[in-house]
């Protein structure tokens, strides 16, 4: 979701206020925003107000989508050049930052991560890049930092518990390692075997998150990228299993 800043930004900063009313919009030319900018039948007389009142219920009280659609049509209704010269630059700087928001906002919403009670440096700054990404540049930019994160996750537990590792193991070596070796992975509890086989499957999905960070990330000049949503799926794997060992950890 759009936060309150944003919204402002997008309706004080970009469109611009006159007056109380919103840009060059009319009753009636708002009215029509929705339909011919953003293909959404959003009707604004429901709302009272002025248009820039209209125009901060409806973005503030849509969802997700409904905001990115929104907000296309806000870049396709005032590009940058509907605005004099001399405020072109300003405007460019916002566009570019409300493109960012509309990537967010269609790529949905990356499952939280929790802050880890074993991790170094390295682990921190590739989280923080992952974060980053999503918000600016979208999943597809964070495959590769959240590969990262997760396999230098896996061998600072294994250090600490003094597993052995060698220079050249890959994230799924790394973790089924770990896996096998740790204490705290052997507890036992209820329907454990089938936590077990869930576990395993997971451990099938991260030896695929090898192959698709080195042919269809930005970790590599790579042709062809993953799309969005399975960037986002990938995205959404990986933190899953870090904060299931991080809540393993804390025990």
């Amino acid at each position: 979701m759009l936060t309150r800043p944003e919204i402002y930004m997008v309706t004080n900063s970009y469109i611009g206020v006159n007056g109380g009313y919103l840009g060059d919009f009319s009753y009636r030319t708002h009215e029509e925003f929705y339909l011919y900018f953003c293909d959404i039948n959003i009707s604004p007389s429901a709302y009272e107000g002025t248009t820039r009142q209209r125009f901060l219920t409806i973005l503030e009280k849509a969802d997700t989508l409904t905001q990115a659609k929104i907000l296309k049509g806000v870049l396709k209704k005032y590009p940058v050049n509907f605005f004099p010269e001399e405020d072109r630059e300003v405007k460019l700087r916002i566009a570019t930052e409300i493109e960012g928001f509309i990537r967010r906002l269609e790529v949905g919403q990356a499952v939280a991560s929790e802050q880890l009670v074993v991790t170094n440096e390295t682990v921190e700054r590739a989280i923080q890049d992952t974060k980053i990404l999503l918000e600016t540049n979208g999943a597809t930019s964070s495959v590769d930092r959240i590969h990262t994160a997760l396999h230098g996750y896996l061998k600072e537990v294994c250090k600490q518990e003094k597993i052995t590792l060698t220079d050249d193991e890959n994230l799924t070596q790394v973790f089924k390692k770990l896996k096998a070796s740790h204490p705290k992975l052997q507890l036992g509890g209820p329907r454990q075997n089938d936590i077990d086989h869930i576990i395993n499957s997971f451990s099938n999905t991260l030896d695929k998150l090898n192959p698709i960070r080195n042919k269809a990330s930005l970790s590599h000049p790579n042709e062809e990228l993953l799309e969005e949503d399975e960037a986002m799926f990938v995205v959404n794997s990986a933190q899953t299993v870090l904060n299931y060992l991080n809540r393993k950890f804390k025990k």
